[in-house]
């Protein structure tokens, strides 16, 4: 059996993280991921509005340098799980399961080329730290970078 999921969008709200009774660290985010066709009638872009649970390391990182507006890229599972509302009713709720996320924009995109206490997207980026790569990052061999620049990114957020 399978059960992998990758997804890349941006976070609609700042992450919320919090601790079970054991003291475990579990942080909650919700990403707006665009879908890859257009509306026929408004000619938009679509987004769908997934959300991530992530645990103990990942989810302090995610805490700690994750704001409203990145970019993010979430390796994971999707995972199925059924509650009682408030009312009584039987409900389900889908949500992926992070097992690493990433940054998906670069820190220049993030602070606006500036220091890392600028803007991005419109929204504010905290000025106490500077982001650092995931933990599964290495540098790449050699004394050259061997990735291009893109320059593509519109910078519009899907929300």
């Amino acid at each position: 059996m399978l059960n992998k999921i990758f997804l890349q969008g941006r976070l609609v709200a700042d992450p919320e993280m919090r601790h079970t009774p054991s003291g475990v660290a579990v942080t909650t985010l919700r990403l707006a991921v665009d879908r890859d066709f257009k509306d026929k009638e408004t000619g938009e872009k679509k987004a769908d509005f997934i959300n991530v649970v992530a645990w103990r390391n990942t989810a302090e990182f995610v805490s700690r340098y994750f704001t409203k507006g990145r970019m993010a890229i979430v390796e994971g599972r999707l995972q199925m799980r059924d509650y009682t509302d408030r009312d009584g009713n039987k409900r389900t709720a889908a949500e992926v399961v992070a097992d690493n996320i990433y940054f998906g924009d670069s820190k220049r995109d993030a602070d606006g080329g500036g220091s890392y206490g600028g803007s991005y997207g419109g929204y504010s980026a905290p000025a106490h730290s500077a982001p650092v790569p995931p933990p599964a990052y290495t540098a790449p061999m050699g004394g050259g970078s061997q990735f291009a620049e893109l320059d593509d990114d519109d910078g519009e957020l899907p929300f």
